[in-house]
């Protein structure tokens, strides 16, 4: 059984927000032709998208081209719109959540949906957090590495987590809204460079910040294998037994002891990234993900982790569901038909 933790899902179509909202700044769909929509920001062209993004049909079609049994859903991050007002953003991600919900229940044995929050309001946040858990029947939420600047341990932002905790909702933190976009504008480097960075602040922010500390059964897992930190872990375990002093002003606890509280996906691209990922932090943390429908994600699902061959069935099994459901707060026998 294959489940796929990572991927993202659109509407067809959505009003138009400059309209609703009588501001710009928000994406639009611009339909080309058969199959093909250009993702559209206040007339500039942001990224071409293919049916597969927003059609479930197709998706399940992809899905069963490679083995993948479940998608677990969510919005794509530029749609987050922590910038938006706090009724706009509360409005976009309740069209967002509704339509995720819907294509959840539609096909029940093929999707699980993790809702949007408007972060940028946390009271806003924690209702409709509640709505995609009960009204939803949403498994959690996916939210950035930041909001609007504010770090994962901000105070506001607590508030959040904690109804997470308290509701049983899983939380996925993907990058977004990349840091020194100035300096990354060639290259593709807010994704290359940006993201990994963002993951790797947002893990560090949760663990200094004490926010597992506080929160010793939220379920959160970080996208891309936790981008640039388990590479760098050694570093910043080190800066915290030289510099407690800058380091440990929030948590007395060494970071390291927290490789187990949380959880990442496998979208490494590296077989030896991909080893030195299952060393850190063991295959109870790591799920299958792939960023579908995506360029820079794995194009073919599990195919990186079926290539070491040599993990036992019981670690691939793991691997490619087991995490995942975990996760979820979900069983095996949950998809069985």
């Amino acid at each position: 059984m294959k489940i796929d933790l990572h991927t993202h899902i659109l509407p067809r179509e959505w009003p138009n927000l400059r309209d609703r909202y009588g501001y710009g700044g928000f994406i639009q769909l611009e339909h080309e032709g058969p199959g093909c929509a250009r993702m559209m920001r206040d007339g500039d062209h942001f990224r071409t998208i293919e049916d597969n993004c927003w059609d479930p049909i197709r998706r399940i079609e992809d899905c069963d081209r490679h083995g993948v049994a479940v998608q677990v859903l969510s919005t794509v991050p530029v749609m987050f719109s922590y910038w938006a007002k706090p009724e706009h953003g509360h409005d976009l991600a309740r069209l967002l959540n509704d339509h995720l919900a819907g294509v959840v229940r539609d096909h029940p044995k093929r999707f699980v949906g993790l809702g949007t929050l408007p972060m940028q309001a946390p009271d806003l946040a924690v209702r409709e957090l509640e709505r995609c858990v009960r009204d939803l029947g949403l498994r959690g939420v996916e939210i950035g590495s930041h909001v609007n600047g504010m770090n994962l341990d901000h105070p506001s932002l607590f508030p959040v987590l904690e109804a997470a905790e308290r509701v049983g909702a899983a939380v996925f933190v993907h990058p977004w809204d990349m840091m020194a976009k100035e300096r990354m504008g060639k290259y593709w480097l807010g994704w290359l460079v940006g993201m990994p960075a963002e993951t790797s602040l947002a893990i560090c922010s949760v663990i200094f910040g004490g926010v597992l500390e506080r929160l010793p059964r939220l379920r959160i897992a970080f996208a891309h294998g936790g981008g640039a930190f388990p590479g760098t872990i050694g570093r910043i375990e080190h800066g915290f037994n030289c510099r407690p002093d800058l380091c440990a002003v929030d948590n007395p606890r060494n970071p390291r002891e927290y490789l187990d509280k949380f959880y990442l996906d496998s979208l490494v691209h590296d077989a030896d990234a991909l080893r030195q990922l299952l060393r850190l932090v063991g295959a109870e943390r790591v799920a299958l993900g792939t960023d579908y429908p995506f360029p820079l994600g794995e194009a073919e699902p599990g195919r990186l982790i079926e290539s070491l061959g040599e993990l036992s069935d019981a670690v691939r099994r793991r691997l490619l569901a087991g995490t995942a459901l975990e996760f979820l707060g979900l069983d095996e026998g949950f998809f069985r038909v």
